[in-house]
């Protein structure tokens, strides 16, 4: 049987106050690098429309530390406006039009959140910058969990589907929780009878799976590395094609004898109506740092899979990604 993907992702089956002043992102004389005149790019600011220590954040952090790291740019600013699955900072966003300072973080999440939120602000408003990752997602439990197999998590979850509790780091229509949806699914489960519980990021949903407030956690397996190499969570199965060099002894999902992959996608925004000056120190700093080393050896570390794409290709991206997160949700009756 052909293996089911979600459709999501290129055909694969998705605050701090803004008063801190701001210098202005060099955008003169651009021949040079990212700043012109081969000087670093100034003033930028990357919101996260999260809470801190989830994937976006983590993506933003990383991003611009590099930047740093790497003397592509100076004094990046990477500050957190949660709400609402991300529309809150989307919102942001759209109403920051012209403003070539600023980028937003996001992906897969933001896109559904912005129809199940019923957001007036919508990512084809924005200006595409840069797709930078993709990342399988993880199905995980405390480390004192009874279920020691997803086979395990999967027959009990099939006995008694509402008493199992799922949590996720995104709003409905986000991936965390559309890769329960599928999952459900796949294993013959209704997932009207899904018992999601919607966490605003990978920082909070981590707190509920310690603390087994849920039965288990659907989010990228980034975000868990840390709790994993200490003992706290175990990771049941991953959603890749193949096996994840970051979790050698962990299983797919497909591996397990469950015929789903799923993959999710970040990428970075800015506001509509930007120069074209502003827009090319953004696509030259993101692309100057995709080039260096410091990234490459981050994406190692992370297990983070390559999916560097710019300008008028994120675009259409996006687009295709938005159509297919409403026809998703529709399905499920969200949209």
């Amino acid at each position: 049987m052909a293996t089911r993907r979600n459709v999501l992702v290129m055909g694969v089956a998705a605050a701090t106050a803004l008063a801190l002043a701001a210098c202005g992102a060099t955008a003169e004389k651009n021949e040079g690098g990212a700043g012109g005149n081969g000087k670093p790019a100034t003033g930028l600011r990357i919101m996260v429309p999260n809470t801190p220590g989830g994937g976006y954040d983590t993506t933003a952090r990383t991003a611009a530390k590099v930047m740093e790291d790497a003397k592509i740019a100076t004094g990046v600013q990477v500050f957190n406006l949660p709400g609402a699955g991300g529309t809150v900072g989307l919102q942001r966003t759209v109403n920051e039009k012209g403003n070539g300072k600023l980028a937003m973080q996001m992906g897969l999440g933001v896109v559904g959140a912005s129809y199940t939120s019923k957001s007036s602000a919508t990512l084809t408003q924005t200006t595409p910058l840069a797709k930078l990752i993709e990342e399988a997602g993880a199905i995980v439990v405390p480390k004192d969990s009874p279920y020691q197999t997803i086979g395990d998590l999967v027959a009990a979850w099939k006995a008694n589907p509402k008493g199992l509790a799922v949590g996720g780091g995104s709003s409905p229509g986000g991936p965390d929780h559309l890769l329960p949806m599928q999952l459900a699914k796949t294993v013959g489960i209704d997932p009207r009878q899904v018992n999601f519980v919607s966490y605003d990021g990978g920082g909070e949903l981590l707190p509920a799976v310690l603390g087994g407030k849920v039965a288990f956690g659907a989010s990228g397996f980034g975000e868990f590395l840390d709790q994993v190499e200490a003992g706290q969570i175990r990771v049941l199965a991953v959603t890749s094609e193949g096996p994840i060099e970051a979790l050698k002894d962990v299983p797919t999902l497909k591996a397990s004898g469950v015929d789903l992959v799923f993959t999710n996608w970040r990428g970075i925004v800015a506001p509509p109506g930007i120069s074209d000056a502003d827009k090319k120190v953004w696509i030259d700093a993101l692309t100057k740092m995709h080039e260096s080393e410091e990234w490459k050896a981050e994406l190692k570390k992370r297990g983070w899979t390559d999916a560097f794409v710019t300008g008028d290709e994120f675009a259409t991206f996006l687009t295709e990604q938005d159509k297919a997160v409403a026809d998703v949700l529709k399905q499920l009756g969200l949209a």
